[in-house]
C-alpha cells in the first residue's frame, strides 16, 4: 500500500523531530498535498532546478532536501525568479517538497553521526548538546568521536577525500601534516561557529565552509589542526541513511515506498586551478 505525502512527513518527523530545529528555520512540508499518494521519493541536499528535473524525469511524487527553500519570508511564488520557477515547475509536475534541515543535523543520530561513522569514528558525542533536550537524548550540533587507529593528519585528509564524494572544493588541510589524529571532531555544513567549542577538544576538526580569519584565529590560539570539505559534500552522506530509514520505517506501518538519493552534484563551484608554482613545489 503506498504512503501518502503526510505519512512519509510523519515518518521523517519521528526520527527528526521539528522540535530540534533551530528557531530560525523553516523545516517540513514547503509544497505538495499532504494526501497525496507517494511511490518513489527523491532525497537530495539543495532544492535546485536540477533536481526538480531529475525529479520529474524520473517520476517521482515527492522529494525531500536537506536545505530549505525558502529561508526568508517571500510575497508571492511568479515564475521570475528562479525559486518561483521552481515551485511551478513542482506544481506542474504534481510532486512534494519537504525540508528536514537543522532537526536532521540535531537528530541522533543525524547528520554529523552518518559523516563521523562514515570516517571511522566511534564513542561519538555533540560537540554541542541541543537546548532544552537532556545530555542523554545524545542530540545536538557535530559529533567528537575517536578512530579506531590512530594516523596522520596527511593520510586522515586523504581518506576524506577519498570517502566524500568528489568536488572541484576538494579537502583542504590546515595543520602540520605529520600530526597524529586520534580524535575527530565534525560537523556537516558549515562549522565555523563550533570552532571556539572545538576548540583542542579534537585533534582535528572536519567541515565546511570555514572563513580565513576563523581559520587562522582558531590556530593562532593553539586550536586543533582543520580539514575543510565542500558542505554539499559532507550532507550527501545522510541522505543514504534517511532514505533507508524512511523504507524501513514506513515498511512497519504497511506502507511501500522507493526511497533515492539524487545523482546530480549541486555543490557550485564547477572548477578549480593550482598555481603553477604551487604544483611545482616552490
Amino acid at each position: 500500500m503506498l504512503a501518502t505525502v503526510a505519512q512519509v512527513l510523519a515518518a521523517l518527523e519521528q526520527r527528526n523531530p521539528v522540535r530540534l530545529a533551530a528557531d530560525w528555520d523553516s523545516v517540513g512540508l514547503i509544497c505538495g498535498d499532504p494526501d497525496a499518494l507517494v511511490e518513489r521519493v527523491l532525497l537530495a541536499v539543495d532544492p535546485v532546478q536540477s533536481v526538480v528535473d531529475e525529479a520529474i524525469s524520473g517520476k517521482y511524487s515527492m522529494i525531500i532536501t536537506h536545505h530549505p527553500l525558502f529561508l526568508r519570508g517571500v510575497h508571492g511564488v511568479g515564475a521570475v525568479n528562479a525559486k518561483g520557477r521552481l515551485i511551478h515547475a513542482l506544481i506542474g509536475g504534481g510532486i512534494a517538497l519537504a525540508a528536514a534541515h537543522t532537526n536532521a543535523d540535531h537528530a541522533n543520530p543525524g547528520v554529523s553521526d552518518v559523516l563521523g561513522t562514515l570516517l571511522g569514528l566511534t564513542q561519538m558525542e555533540p560537540i554541542e548538546g541541543s537546548q532544552d533536550e537532556p545530555l542523554a537524548t545524545g542530540t545536538g550540533t557535530g559529533r567528537i568521536g575517536i578512530l579506531t587507529q590512530p594516523t596522520t593528519l596527511a593520510e586522515f585528509g586523504a581518506l576524506v577525500a577519498e570517502l566524500l564524494p568528489a568536488t572541484e572544493h576538494g579537502v583542504r588541510i590546515a595543520g602540520s601534516p605529520q600530526t597524529v589524529i586520534r580524535s575527530v571532531a565534525v560537523c556537516g555544513g558549515a562549522g565555523d561557529s563550533l570552532l571556539d567549542s572545538v576548540g583542542t577538544r579534537a585533534d582535528v576538526f572536519v567541515t565546511a565552509d570555514l572563513r580565513h580569519h576563523r581559520a587562522q584565529d582558531h590556530l593562532a590560539d593553539g586550536g586543533c589542526a582543520l580539514v575543510d570539505v565542500a558542505h554539499w559534500a559532507s550532507e550527501w552522506p545522510w541522505l543514504q541513511h534517511a532514505a533507508q530509514q524512511l523504507v524501513t520505517d514506513l515498511a512497519k506501518e504497511g506502507k511501500t515506498i522507493i526511497a533515492d538519493c539524487s545523482t546530480t552534484a549541486t555543490d557550485p563551484w564547477t572548477a578549480h586551478h593550482v598555481s603553477p608554482a604551487l604544483r611545482s613545489g616552490r
